[in-house]
């Protein structure tokens, strides 16, 4: 998820304020996204509902269904029933996708997967508001499908279509650091449920387990579950700032291809074969990960990041990313998924600064 040349080094100009961006145009870019992703016939699934993304509707939603689970834009309260009919609906529905091509792991996959996007969604979207019958069913549905043997126990099935960096090799553990991320945004009178106190054990285990191979956004991402969960995953946060700030480009971003490769020298040796552009998806995860981790206001990095957010957003309102699996028209509603993930998690990353720094 890149389709420029190698940037080349310049100097970093002063920061701006997080504030200097247009909200605005930001929110009804994602907004006109997420309709068209509403109507796409190839999102249509039974039942009236449509596939939930990582590239378009889960960073949607992060971005914009954050708080009372009413009003909002229609695209909002489209995509908030969608998720809840599923919920609602659960052993009814058929899977995203049901065996296509005879390959029977894709459902078994697509119920892993949706599960835990589901529960993310609703425990999100519940946040500031309660924790309803439905996020408590979402959360049901995923800890009946949570991994218990091999080397995958404590994960989920996760989709994998040969696509990063969310459909990969390394997606299990991507969807498990989400899996975290959404009991962090559950109350505390759910996490400290008896009954569910076995799910997260193999969940920390895993995480534990797996957690050195990772490349780099998964573990910033794991990180964002850890500020709301602290001491639930053991790991060397100052390290994982320290690689998150040598991956930094001279121009203040990050690109995806820096935070995709699972080590250093990976990194260095894919500079001479994968474009590495500064992108607002790589950007705003290492942003958000930064400020996860308590990194000050004053600090340069995060003051250079959230300018490079701040100069690249799009007059149209939207932030840029590219697919690292193929090329595609910028122009194309396919070809605007990158820059759809990109927008909303420029997005959370603005505004949690906004929100911890005023």
């Amino acid at each position: 998820m890149l389709a420029a040349a190698l940037s080349a080094a310049c100097s970093h100009p002063e920061a701006k304020s997080p504030r200097e961006w247009n909200r605005q145009a930001a929110a009804a870019y994602l907004d006109r996204r997420a309709d068209w992703w509403l109507q796409w016939p190839a999102a249509a699934r039974d039942h009236g509902t449509v596939c939930v993304s990582c590239h378009t509707t889960l960073p949607y939603a992060l971005a914009r269904l954050g708080g009372p689970s009413h009003g909002g834009s229609p695209a909002q309260r489209r995509v908030l029933d969608s998720v809840r009919t599923r919920v609602r609906l659960w052993n009814d529905v058929s899977p995203y996708y049901a065996n296509p091509s005879g390959d029977a792991s894709k459902a078994a996959e697509s119920l892993g997967t949706e599960a835990v996007l589901n529960a993310l969604i609703l425990a999100h979207a519940d946040a500031a508001d309660a924790f309803g019958n439905d996020a408590r069913a979402a959360f049901d549905h995923m800890w009946a499908l949570q991994e218990t043997r091999g080397d995958a126990a404590g994960a989920w099935p996760w989709l994998r279509f040969g696509l990063e960096p969310w459909e990969g090799r390394n997606s299990n553990y991507f969807g498990a650091a989400l899996a975290a991320l959404a009991v962090g945004d559950a109350p505390e009178r759910y996490r400290t449920l008896p009954e569910i106190q076995p799910h997260l054990d193999r969940l920390r285990e895993f995480l534990e387990r797996g957690y050195a191979a990772q490349p780099l956004l998964n573990r910033s991402v794991l990180l964002g579950a850890s500020a709301k969960l602290p001491g639930f995953v053991a790991f060397d946060r100052a390290a994982l700032v320290d690689d998150l700030l040598a991956a930094q480009a001279s121009d203040g971003g990050w690109s995806l291809s820096s935070l995709s490769a699972p080590t250093a020298s990976i990194r260095s040796r894919l500079r001479s074969l994968v474009l590495w552009n500064s992108d607002g998806y790589a950007t705003g995860l290492a942003a958000l990960a930064l400020m996860d981790a308590n990194v000050p206001r004053g600090d340069r990095a995060l003051q250079e990041a959230l300018s490079w957010l701040v100069r690249h957003q799009n007059d149209d309102g939207f932030w840029t990313s590219s697919s690292l699996n193929a090329r595609r028209d910028p122009s194309s509603d396919v070809g605007k998924f990158m820059s759809d993930a990109a927008t909303a998690c420029a997005v959370l990353a603005l505004t949690t600064a906004d929100r911890k720094f005023r």
